[in-house]
Parts: structure tokens; sequence; C-alpha cells
């Protein structure tokens, strides 16, 4: 049976596009209710600049609180030597992060930099995470469609993925950030992607915007790729995607790969306990599928 690798994504990527703002005793309660769930990679933070993600302001306060599961990787995302002098300081930290859109217009409204510049600072966040030891993995986000120019040409892509590689991201994930890609698109992105860099590990980031998140992972699955990110409940977002809405749940790839025969070693019941707690949290109803059916006594998983 093949393993497929679920990479929690809600505590940063989903919490830093809701609009209330939780206090660190409330993200630690988060992180406990996933604790029991069986993941082993989750994404937990941001050294992104406070003012631009102050959802995410208290990563220092959080991180010298938070008591990390033995067997669980941690990774925070860095954006720049700054972030990188900052994320050096916190041990728990296994990973590092880095992100650029593969959209020249997206990269822009996003963070303010060209693609090339952006580039220019994932090589200062390479040798930084070098020195302090790190493991570093690189996420492309637009990588299907921009919202500002269209579908995003498999060669930009592949172009800036190729440069990513080059540095030592040799993790990259690919992201459907507006939640428009296909099963077709996400199949032949990936088969140039296996191509171009047949040693690289990729993984896959969806949005479920227009509901085809599932069918999307399947694909990729189907193209031998086995890491994926989701964000527990469907939290998150993209704050320079309009109309873009949360991630897919963790919980519903959970049940879908579980369904198609596909391992995960999560605990399936644990995973919808934990999105009820993050949609408590949060003060509004998640999109996430499965958590409701445990709610309503048809856990499907079971």
């Amino acid at each position: 049976m093949e393993t497929i690798t679920l990479r929690e994504v809600g505590l940063r990527d989903g919490l830093q596009a809701e609009d209330r703002v939780l206090s660190t005793d409330e993200k630690l309660e988060l992180l406990r209710a996933l604790a029991p769930t069986g993941l082993t990679r989750l994404e937990v933070t941001s050294f992104v600049h406070p003012k631009a993600i102050p959802q995410l302001a208290d990563a220092e306060a959080f991180l010298a609180r938070a008591e990390k599961p033995a067997g669980q990787i941690w990774s925070a995302l860095v954006p720049n030597e700054r972030g990188a002098a900052r994320a050096a300081q916190a041990p728990v930290i296994d990973e590092w992060t880095f992100f650029l859109s593969a959209s020249e217009a997206h990269n822009q409204a996003n963070v303010r930099m060209s693609v090339e510049d952006s580039l220019q600072a994932a090589a200062q966040v390479a040798a930084a995470a070098q020195v302090a030891n790190r493991a570093i993995s690189g996420v492309v986000a637009t990588s299907f469609v921009c919202p500002y120019a269209g579908p995003t040409p498999v060669e930009d892509v592949v172009r800036v993925a190729r440069r990513l590689y080059g540095l030592g991201y040799h993790r990259l994930l690919l992201g459907d950030t507006i939640g428009a890609a296909s099963p077709s698109m996400v199949r032949r992105l990936v088969q140039a992607l296996q191509d171009a860099l047949p040693e690289a590990e990729l993984g896959l980031h969806f949005h479920n915007t227009r509901g085809q998140a599932p069918a999307n992972a399947l694909a990729g699955a189907g193209e031998g790729v086995r890491l994926f990110d989701g964000s527990i409940g469907g939290m998150g977002g993209c704050p320079y995607a309009p109309g873009a809405t949360g991630n897919v749940a963790t919980e519903d790839l959970c049940w879908l790969f579980e369904a198609e025969g596909y391992a995960t070693a999560l605990d399936l019941k644990a995973l919808a306990g934990a999105a009820r707690s993050a949609e408590r949290l949060v003060g509004r109803r998640l999109s996430g599928s499965v958590m409701r059916t445990f709610e309503e006594g048809t856990a499907c998983g079971d």
C-alpha cells in the first residue's frame, strides 16, 4: 500500500487568512488538538514581518511555549534574510519554507518584488539555512492559474522550480493559489517537472475554491506525488488572490486517500475533532466536509 504524507498548514497558512487574530494561548490550544492526529509534518508559524501578517506576529512567543510531540517535523515560512535571522533563533523549527510565485503579476502583488528578486532572496535564505543546519523547501504559488494574468505557462513554473532546485530546495510544493486547477492541468505540470527535475520531491498545495481540490489531489497521486498540504477544517486563503477560499481540509484529504487505498497513518476521528476545535477558535463555519459526518454520527471513515 502506497503511503501519502499530509503536511498540516493550518497554524500558518490557515490562521494568516482569518479575520480573527487568535491569541498565543488559542494557537497553543489548536496545536494540542492536532497532537493526537498522527500528523508528522506541520507548518506552525511564519517569520514574515508582523506588520505584513499580524495574525502571526507572536511567532517567537508561540514557539517558546509550544510542546512538540516526538516524531513531528515543524516548518515555518522564512521570506528573507531578516526572517532567516529570526528563524535561526528557533531551534524547534526543523525546516524553513520559502515561497514565491511563478507569475510575475502575482509575485508583485504578493511580496512587491519581481520573480528574479524573489529568487535572489531564496538564495539568501538557502545560504542562511545551511549555516543554521536547517532543511529547506520551496513553494511555487500560482503554479496553475494567476488571478491577474490567467493560466500560468508550464514553462514558467519549470523555470522557477529549476532555479529553486539549484539553490538546494529539493522539496518543491506547487500551489494552486486560487483553486483554479483541473486534474489535466495537474497531470501535465507534474509530468513536466518530473521530466525536468527527476530527483526533486514534489508536493501539491490545493485550494478548494471551485470544489476541484479532491479530484486534483487524486490526479497528483496518480502521477506519483506523495506529499500534500492540507489545512485543518479548510482554514486559509490568500489575501492577494481575490475570491480564493480556504485550503483543502486535511481531514477531507485523509478520508479521500484512505478510501482510495492509500495509507496516511492518521487518525481521522482525531482530525475531525481538531477541525471542530479550529472552527470554534476562529469563530466561523469552516468548509471541511468530513468533520460534519462525525458531528452527525455518519463518519464514513470508520
